[in-house]
């Protein structure tokens, strides 16, 4: 009898548990609308800003009327001494910089240094003070990205300057002042092709010496054919009459 009483009813059982999750996977960048009813809460909870009268805040204004009124005394002699290397070097490139270590740029300048060359780095703001109003003006569209200067007291080292900057390709040439006249970066790779102002006049006056014998010559030459046609005639005439003579022995 108890052994009934223990199977039937007191036994107890376990409910079994099993979670599942409904509908396949949930979209994370699509998320399904909220319920009604908890839409309406969302909505009612939802923040309420006040809208900026102004586009920009008062603190930013702030700053940049204060930006405009302070001017850095530093950048004026920075810009001053730009000015300087510009008005007194007789050749200055402009070289785009990639990405480059520190030690290749020690390098470069240390070649550079060889030929009496300087290589800068100024800011664009430094670079607007200084061109502002004169005829470097033109030179502000260059720096917009990152530009070096590349300064010479020598117009003739053209063609140093760009064999070093064969050595250094993360630096590429975009153009070129030469005594106070803008060049491109082919008007500046033909400049250098150049020669000398020593090898160029020595060629000119070798010309000029060239052109100036051959019109000696033109002139001369109707002279010197007719004395060679007279020799040639004066031969013939002095060798006949020897010849009359020989036949007229003959028996």
């Amino acid at each position: 009898m108890s052994s009934i009483f223990q199977n039937t009813l007191l036994q107890s059982r376990l409910p079994l548990v099993c979670f599942k999750r409904f509908r396949g996977k949930i979209n994370i960048q699509r998320p399904r609308a909220p319920h009604y009813e908890r839409a309406r809460v969302l909505e009612l909870v939802k923040p309420v800003y006040k809208k900026i009268e102004h586009s920009t805040p008062c603190i930013d204004e702030g700053r940049s009327k204060f930006s405009r009124m302070v001017e850095n005394p530093y950048e004026k002699i920075i810009a001053r001494d730009v000015r300087n290397w510009l008005d007194h070097s007789r050749m200055v490139a402009f070289v785009h910089i990639n990405s480059i270590k520190e030690e290749e740029v020690f390098k470069f300048q240390v070649a550079l240094h060889r030929f009496q060359m300087s290589y800068k780095i100024y800011g664009k703001s430094i670079i607007q003070k200084a061109v502002n109003g004169t005829k470097y003006e033109t030179i502000l569209s260059l720096f917009e990205a990152r530009t070096a200067f590349i300064f010479c007291p020598d117009e003739t080292k053209a063609r140093q300057l760009l064999s070093v900057l064969k050595k250094t390709p993360q630096l590429i040439l975009l153009a070129g002042i030469v005594e106070g006249e803008f060049l491109s970066k082919t008007e500046f790779m033909n400049f250098a092709s150049l020669p000398d102002l020593t090898t160029a006049r020595a060629q000119l006056a070798a010309v000029l010496d060239s052109a100036g014998g051959k019109i000696v010559s033109d002139l001369e030459c109707h002279q010197k054919q007719l004395v060679n046609i007279l020799e040639s005639y004066v031969r013939q005439e002095s060798s006949e009459p020897e010849g009359n003579v020989t036949d007229s022995s003959k028996p």
